[in-house]
């Protein structure tokens, strides 16, 4: 499997006229290799040119990782001293021959730390966005990958089940969300978790990105959860938003509408259509509610070994959907100081249409 990713990439490097790409310790790395690397203080750096064994410049420390590695890399490992890193950078390029020649990297994953030894390595190489080169590969999941999402799905929606018995008025959102978070591990997710669950109410709820906090749960209020779970390095990502107590009819309303946008943009995916297509049907039931001034961010974005990957789904994004694709339907309405909604589904691109991998009820829940 990794080795047929490879060759893929191989083939999408020289349509692109690059001669390699140089990625460092994260997914795609990850995904071409099946190696995993954390960013560290040490580089890691995986070269790879058309027709060429792949380099892998490494840590004398990790080498032991290669044994797991399903076909030939060339290794170049160096020791603890800095001084001797650059050497071994030079070292990884002449084997590939790269001398003065053109290498794709990843702009948003490359860091500083990296680029420094590729770019003093030979300072006649030019360093091109290979961004989109990465994202075609990566973008169209095969059945294995969708079962690890479903399985994440899973495994998010149980521990919300088991979390939402212990929400109560009075309980602060910091409070919920720790508790989420062990609920997360004991179901079986990865530690390493696709973000922190975002757990806000009232008045936070209208901030789409809100940092958990002291303020308790109180009745009236929406409260919004938005997580989610690793498994075997993919990710799900959901949000449901519940009410507390006695909870007005315009907060109910909103819910609805909200509600009613999430199953519009679920529906309107399928094979051939444009991301913009998803946002547009979503984004056109809470502006012909009268709240498009409210729903204050893209309707979702691509998912996988990645919280945030390619395709994004915004009105002005024309690429076209195709089966295999995964990402998120999220729309919301935020009323500031006051409350806000959102209902976030993951979902995949199939032959006829498109598949909802969660399952968690939309409808507007009375806790506590």
């Amino acid at each position: 499997m990794y080795y047929e990713r490879l060759q893929h990439l191989s083939k999408s490097m020289e349509q692109h006229q690059l001669d390699a790409i140089a990625l460092n310790a994260g997914p795609s790395l990850t995904y071409l290799t099946g190696l995993h690397f954390h960013l560290m203080e040490r580089p890691v750096v995986l070269l790879a040119a058309p027709g060429k064994e792949p380099v892998l410049i490494l840590p004398e420390l990790e080498l032991k990782k290669l044994e797991q590695a399903s076909y030939q890399l060339r290794s170049y490992s160096y020791p603890e001293n800095p001084a001797s890193w650059g050497a071994i950078f030079r070292q990884g390029l002449a084997k590939l021959r790269l001398k003065g020649r053109k290498i794709g990297i990843e702009p948003g994953q490359l860091r500083l730390l990296e680029f420094n030894h590729l770019s003093s390595a030979d300072g006649n190489n030019t360093f091109i966005d290979a961004s989109a080169v990465i994202a075609s590969l990566r973008a169209v999941k095969d059945t294995s990958e969708i079962g690890a999402m479903k399985q994440a799905v899973t495994i998010a929606q149980e521990a919300l089940n088991r979390t939402l018995s212990l929400a109560r008025i009075g309980m602060s959102e910091k409070e919920l969300a720790n508790e989420l978070v062990v609920q997360l591990l004991r179901q079986g997710s990865e530690p390493a978790l696709p973000f922190s669950p975002i757990v806000s109410a009232g008045p936070n709820g209208a901030n789409p990105h809100a940092k958990p906090s002291e303020r308790t749960l109180a009745a009236g209020d929406l409260l919004i959860i938005d997580w989610g779970a690793t498994y075997d390095g993919y990710v799900s990502d959901l949000t449901r938003t519940f009410g507390i107590g006695d909870v007005d009819r315009e907060y109910q309303d909103i819910h609805t509408i909200v509600q009613q946008a999430n199953k519009a943009g679920r529906k309107a995916g399928k094979p051939g259509v444009s991301c913009k297509t998803i946002d547009n049907a979503a984004r056109a039931v809470i502006e012909s509610a009268g709240y498009g001034d409210r729903f204050t961010h893209r309707t979702g974005h691509g998912i996988g070994m990645e919280c945030h990957e390619d395709p994004y789904i915004r009105g002005d994004n024309e690429q076209i959907l195709k089966e295999g694709m995964t990402y998120t339907v999220e729309p919301g309405i935020y009323l500031e100081g006051r409350n806000g909604v959102r209902i976030e589904d993951d979902v995949v691109i199939t032959s006829t249409g498109a598949e909802s991998l969660s399952d968690f009820p939309r409808e507007l829940t009375i806790i506590g």
